[in-house]
This record gives structure tokens, sequence and C-alpha cells, in this order.
């Protein structure tokens, strides 16, 4: 899963300043041609997608909380050195409140959602996995309208109905012949509940208004949560180095270098010359390049079943996606962008896994 910036909604040109939209962005959007807009999006949807292979290989032999803590702690570290100092530093200081903001979602993004999921993997198909957490953007219409009384939309209600009928269709089916796990089902559903209230509360939280820095700090705070639980549950015990397999390095290293730092890079460059609306496809794609990637390199099943309840859940994800126009983001807080969809912000927003 990776990071994201709020749900469904382009950030706001530029934070804390309205009414005005900076020249230089305007030519640039100018001057992005379709091809480097298609490149871009084509490295978002296969790195995106790619993750859940990734984080596959790694938690073969690493343990799965102290693997997505160095993935978060690298490409967090990496990430802020290079953006801390950058921007308005002056009118966007970083304090014991945007740090405490930061540590609540990283650790609902970070820990509850890709720690789950890595938790996970090492015992369903990473389709599968992938294919649950396209679930989020369901998870997040409930949990605005339940836990913030967000308005709600006919066309999100249905959407929500029709995307539980896909997680019934997936999980449901565990007891009738099929080799899933329902444990690991059921975690990766906790792990887009989680991704989804971070999502939600990442809206009214104190972050940093600079993207990149608020997506670093989540990092950063998520992977330090991650190392607690991985001691607190015994894992240093479990790290044998000589029994750390060369797929599992590189699952990891993909991770930080192209699932977070290079994917997170083309999609906030989307973000600035590209439709959110067509941005927002990621959500249908990943999926689909995880299920692929899954069953092509792991021989993962692709049962019928699945195939159906797939498709049952990205057309609850189109419904959603599609029910409001885009509207104008409000002045503040912007919550990270990346990683974080692999895992996505599904309300026309995306995520990293």
């Amino acid at each position: 899963m990776a990071l994201r910036t709020e749900s469904g909604r382009a950030p706001s040109p530029r934070a804390g300043r309205p009414n005005a939209v900076p020249s230089d962005r305007m030519t640039s959007r100018m001057h992005a041609t379709s091809t480097q807009v298609w490149a871009a999006l084509a490295t978002v949807y296969v790195l995106w997608g790619s993750t859940y292979l990734a984080i596959r290989e790694a938690v073969r032999t690493m343990p799965p909380f102290l693997m997505a803590s160095v993935r978060y702690l690298v490409a967090g570290g990496i990430l802020f050195a290079f953006t801390a100092r950058r921007g308005d530093r002056e009118g966007d200081r970083l304090g014991s409140r945007q740090w405490l903001a930061a540590a609540i979602v990283g650790g609902l993004l970070c820990l509850g959602g890709n720690g789950l999921v890595s938790w996970a993997e090492q015992r369903i198909p990473s389709g599968i996995a992938a294919l649950l957490v396209a679930t989020v953007p369901l998870w997040m219409v409930a949990v605005g309208r339940l836990g913030f009384g967000e308005r709600i939309t006919p066309r999100e209600v249905v959407g929500v109905i029709v995307g539980f009928g896909g997680i019934f269709l997936l999980v449901g089916g565990v007891g009738s012949g099929r080799s899933f796990d329902l444990a690991g089902m059921l975690a990766v559903v906790g792990a887009a509940l989680c991704w989804g209230t971070g999502s939600v509360y990442s809206r009214r939280a104190s972050l940093p208004r600079r993207a990149l820095v608020s997506t670093s700090m989540q990092m950063l705070a998520g992977g330090a949560l991650l190392l607690v639980v991985g001691a607190a549950t015994g894992e240093f015990g479990a790290v044998h180095p000589s029994k750390i397999s060369l797929a599992s390095i590189l699952g990891l290293a993909w991770l930080v270098v192209f699932g977070s730092l290079v994917a997170f890079s083309a999609y906030v460059w989307l973000l600035q010359n590209a439709r959110i609306s067509l941005i927002s496809t990621y959500a249908y794609v990943n999926p689909v390049v995880a299920v692929f990637l899954g069953w092509a390199i792991l021989s993962e099943p692709i049962t019928g079943t699945t195939l159906l309840a797939g498709a049952v859940i990205l057309a609850a994800v189109a419904l959603i996606v599609s029910a409001r126009p885009a509207i104008p983001k409000r002045e503040g807080p912007e919550p990270a962008a990346a990683t974080l969809a692999e895992n996505g912000d599904l309300r026309g927003e995306p995520a990293e896994s």
C-alpha cells in the first residue's frame, strides 16, 4: 500500500495562499506532453501494482513488521532529508503538533495498513491481498459517515453495498475447498479499514502543508511504530541474516526505491500535470497488475470466484470514485500521498501499498 494525498481532491496549488495558481505550474501543465503523462501513469500502474509481489517475496525470509519498518524508515528518511529544508519553512514549521499528527496518521496507514498487509501476505496470495486493499474507498465512505458525519451520495451508498458484496465473495468462500487463509484475509480487511480511517482523519489532522514533508514524517513515525511492534512480537529473535534470501532483499529494495520513492515522485508529478479523473484510474489498474504478477511469477491461483469478486469490488470502486465531481480542496494540511496505495485514498486519489 502506499501513503496518499487527500481523498479524491487534487492538492491545493499553493497551500496557505488562496486565489493563486503559480505560473510555474501552469507552464508545467502546458508543456507536459501526453507521452510524458502516460509514461508517468504507467509507472504508477506497474510499480504500485508490483508492491504486493515485492512484499510477498520480502516476507518469505524477513519478519513482516520489521521488514515494513525498514522500508518506511529508509524511504521516509531519504524523503525528509531532501524536503524538510525546502518550501515555506517559516510559515509551515514542524513542531510537536505536526509530529503527533504524523504519528497518528502514520500509525494507521503504515502500521495498521501496510503492516497488516505484510503480515497477511505470509498466508494469502498477493493478488487476493491487492483485491481486498482495493476496498479502501468503501471504508472511507463508511468511516466518514459514521465517524465524522460526512454526507454521502446515493451512488456512494450503492458502491459500498456492492463492494461489501465483493468482500463477502472473496472471504465467504474460504471454507468451501479454497486454500486461502481466513486470518490472513481478515487481516487485510482490517488493513483496508485502518487505511481508510487514516485517510479520513488526515484531512483534519495538523499535518504540514508541504505534502512531501508530511509524507516523509508519516513514513518515519509509522516506521518507528512498526519497529516497536516488531520488537514486542519477538521478531528480532526471528531475524537470521544468513537465512535471508536474495529475493527478499531485492523485494525490500524494490519497495524502498521503486514502490515508495520513484512511483511516489511520478504520482506527485501527475497531480501537477494531469486530470485527477485520469490519475484515479490507478485504483482499477493496480489490483489487476498485482493479480497478474502473482499468477505469472508466483503461480498464485486465480479462480472463477476470485475473478467475479474482483470485478464486483472494482465496479464498487468505480461507483465511489465517480460519485462526486472534483472540487477544490480546502486550504490546510495535506495528508501523505504515497506508500502508502501501494495502497490508496481511492475516492479519486491514489495510494500505494
